[in-house]
């Protein structure tokens, strides 16, 4: 069996510890102590078990759950009984009862129930939660104060930095876990704002939702995942950073909504060979394939082929730093844009704005061979012009124009690069292309010249994104 990124909950009995009734005070820890058992039990009343009820149903869905081999610590309904019970972890935030945990925790749960360490039990409400990130935020009722803990500053962890993690790993609870920072700012793949802290603390299931502590007995990270060819703790864990929790919390606390910043522009990876052909000297930063109509980045001037390396101050090495630097800004705050263009730099000011969660598309009509063809070779392209079919067919607004592909010659540059029947390509270089002919003779020129590379511009079902092909 493969790697699996694993988001997984416990399925047992709790353990019980005595709970606190007053707030947790960071202890102050500048080196590594010779035990932890004092920092432990300041902090263990504030970590909770998480109990959810699905009726009818059998838990939360997990894409990864075929990995993960069943505990021998099940506690499974009587026989005929229709509801199934999962559990978790999670941790207070607030005396008052605000209990953060992990969205997949309590996915589509009918009953929420949070269990402390001196074995109190109460029904939780959930005030919000996002998808995107993995965080949802629960209120409980108590009677009395609640221990709790600090949301600390993830962007000051280093590779190497202790960490402690508690939890309900396999229904056991109260489960203690000690390592380091392995990595940080790592891209498992779960969505567009991955940006988690990897530790070899051990996590498991039912680990999910809980805290990743620094010495300092401050919440750095929540678990979140694993990567593990069984579904256990191989060393490999993830922690949703505290910077990330902390803006998402504070929002479904005030406001029960989650509001991202958008400024409207599509965004790829910058590749040696794009590099060459934008004259570009380095290969950071996100490169701009498209700018939205009536966007912001449109109304400040933003165009195709920008190269953006730095957004309110912020460094953009990657592609992938962009959108969660831009979803983290103020809506209507206007920042300062860092940008390369025609391989000269400049800076330009942009109004954020409040990004609107994307409509489901709808099924794509199945596409049928056009005919009359041109033929480029060198890129091993077939293309063909538009009419009024070929945009019904493929669902192109009568205002863009291009080439749309036909075919791709298996084994060729274009299809070595990705590119598939049906994109439509809009740019050859800097110069906007309105037929084949036109990319045809484009290409001819960037041969005459003595280039090795031509740069595409190619757009696909409202999606852009340059390709450099070579055309030697």
């Amino acid at each position: 069996m493969g790697l699996s990124v694993v988001r997984g909950w416990a399925l047992a009995a709790l353990g019980a510890v005595a709970l606190a009734g007053l707030a947790i005070t960071p202890a102050a820890a500048r080196a590594v102590p010779v035990g932890l058992a004092d920092l432990v039990q300041q902090l263990s009343s504030a970590v909770v078990n998480i109990s959810t009820t699905y009726n009818g149903a059998a838990g939360p869905a997990d894409d990864e759950s075929e990995a993960m081999p069943p505990s021998p610590f099940d506690a499974p309904g009587e026989p005929g009984d229709q509801k199934s019970q999962s559990l978790g972890s999670g941790f207070v935030i607030d005396a008052k009862g605000i209990v953060v945990t992990n969205n997949h925790v309590i996915d589509g749960a009918d009953k929420i129930e949070v269990t402390f360490t001196d074995g109190t039990t109460l029904g939780a409400t959930l005030l919000g939660r996002d998808e995107k990130t993995d965080i949802a935020v629960l209120k409980v009722e108590p009677v009395a104060p609640l221990a709790h803990v600090a949301l600390g500053d993830s962007d000051r962890l280093r590779v190497g930095d202790w960490v402690m993690a508690i939890g309900n790993p396999f229904g056991l609870g109260g489960s203690v876990t000690v390592g380091i920072v392995s990595a940080l700012n790592r891209d498992i793949h779960a969505g567009n704002y991955d940006d988690f802290i990897q530790t070899d603390a051990a996590i498991n299931r039912g680990n999910s939702g809980g805290p990743l502590f620094n010495l300092a007995g401050e919440v750095v990270g929540m678990n979140t995942a694993i990567i593990s060819p069984s579904g256990e703790s191989v060393g490999i864990g993830f922690a949703t950073p505290a910077s990330t929790i902390s803006s998402i919390v504070q929002q479904i606390r005030t406001g029960g909504e989650i509001r991202r910043g958008w400024i409207g522009v599509r965004i790829q990876s910058v590749t040696g060979e794009i590099a060459s052909t934008l004259g570009l000297q380095g290969m950071h930063g996100a490169l701009v394939a498209g700018v939205a109509e009536g966007g912001p980045a449109k109304k400040a001037g933003f165009e195709t082929g920008d190269l953006i390396v730095k957004f309110d101050g912020r460094e953009v090495r990657e592609m992938r730093d962009l959108p969660r630097i831009v979803a983290e800004t103020p809506i209507d705050k206007v920042v300062k844009v860092d940008v390369i263009r025609a391989g000269k730099a400049r800076q330009m000011s942009v109004k954020v704005g409040l990004l609107e969660e994307p409509k489901e598309a709808s099924g794509e009509e199945e596409k049928k061979a056009p005919v009359a063809l041109i033929k480029l070779k060198v890129l091993g392209l077939e293309l063909v012009g538009l009419d009024d079919e070929m945009r019904e067919r493929f669902n192109i607004e009568d205002d863009v124009q291009g080439a749309l592909v036909a075919g791709v010659v298996p084994g060729g540059a274009a299809s070595e690069k990705g590119i598939v029947a049906g994109d439509l390509v809009v740019r050859v270089g800097q110069v906007d292309v309105t037929s084949p002919q036109a990319v045809l003779d484009e290409v001819a020129k960037v041969k005459k010249a003595g280039r090795k590379n031509v740069l595409l511009r190619l757009l696909n079902g409202g999606s852009a994104r340059f390709v450099a092909l070579a055309v030697e």
